[in-house]
């Protein structure tokens, strides 16, 4: 089923999760362990995420065939432009194809860290829109999904014009948008309003993750796409005795992001779960209660 099709057909808002491909062999069974433990969820789709080295997108493929043969979840398997060649990404589409897998994720990628530009790792396709387009033409049954920022993306600090390369990617094909992760709803409401100003018309679908250590925290604002951290949280965390309890201060902040965009009636909630399942688990507790 197409994510499109799931959005348009429900009426209460659907969850979704999102996992990566491990590293190390060993963490597969862990990995499933964790999905397993999150089935009982009903999430309505699961994303997996995508590497720029050969080995990495490897095993994005073999997770994302797994999942889709084992459980019959939906699967959004991430697709970048970082190092991606059309003969790859066609045959890529066409294994998806017979697999039955039909949405991807469509994102330019972050630069590796021993390439100097960006305009070095890019090879075919440029920019996510070149991607978008080549999708919808050579497969236009696949459904596709593309990066939100409700903080703005760093490379793009004229916010209108951010919201002007989103519409294009939209008019191109793009079905729907999923959000990186932000700590303040008033950042997607506000995103929310200005992309529907601008002609942006398909469902945005919030991304949550809680913080779970206060190195993590610190990690979140250091990454390119860094995530502003509001005072009450950070005072919260900082002032947290171990990360036992930074893990329950970020559970009880999510919950409350997560009440609040249910309750302002969002189509869905995408979670990161990094490959756990207690954080998503205690989320999905409090907020049936």
């Amino acid at each position: 089923m197409l994510v499109k099709e799931i959005l348009e057909s429900r009426n209460e808002p659907v969850f979704s999760l999102e996992f990566f491909p491990p590293k190390k062999q060993e963490d597969w069974d862990r990995l499933f362990e964790t999905i397993s433990n999150l089935i009982p969820l009903d999430p309505s789709y699961v994303s997996v995420t995508y590497g720029a080295g050969g080995s990495t997108r490897e095993r994005t493929h073999n997770l994302v065939t797994k999942i889709q043969k084992e459980t019959g979840i939906t699967v959004v398997s991430h697709l970048t432009c970082i190092g991606s060649e059309r003969a790859e990404i066609e045959s890529i589409l066409r294994l998806y194809r017979e697999n039955g897998i039909n949405n991807v994720l469509a994102l330019r990628g972050d630069k590796p860290a021993d390439i100097p530009t960006i305009e070095e790792a890019v090879k075919d396709f440029p920019h996510a829109i070149d991607l978008v387009r080549f999708i919808k033409e050579n497969f236009p049954e696949m459904g596709i999904g593309v990066a939100g920022f409700p903080e703005g993306h760093p490379e793009t600090p004229n916010r209108m014009k951010e919201l002007e390369y989103l519409k294009e990617k939209v008019d191109a094909g793009a079905d729907y948008i999923v959000t990186q992760l932000f700590f303040d709803n008033r950042d997607y409401f506000d995103y929310v309003e200005r992309c529907a100003i601008a002609g942006i018309n398909v469902p945005i679908i919030p991304g949550i993750m809680p913080i779970a250590t206060k190195k993590g925290m610190i990690r979140m604002s250091e990454l390119a796409l860094g995530s502003r951290i509001p005072a009450k949280l950070l005072r919260r965390v900082l002032e947290a005795a171990d990360d036992q309890e930074v893990a329950k201060i970020g559970i009880e902040w999510a919950t409350s992001q997560v009440q609040e965009l249910i309750d302002n009636r969002v189509k869905g909630v995408h979670f990161y779960t990094l490959n756990l399942a207690e954080a998503t688990l205690k989320i999905f507790e409090n907020i049936r209660k």
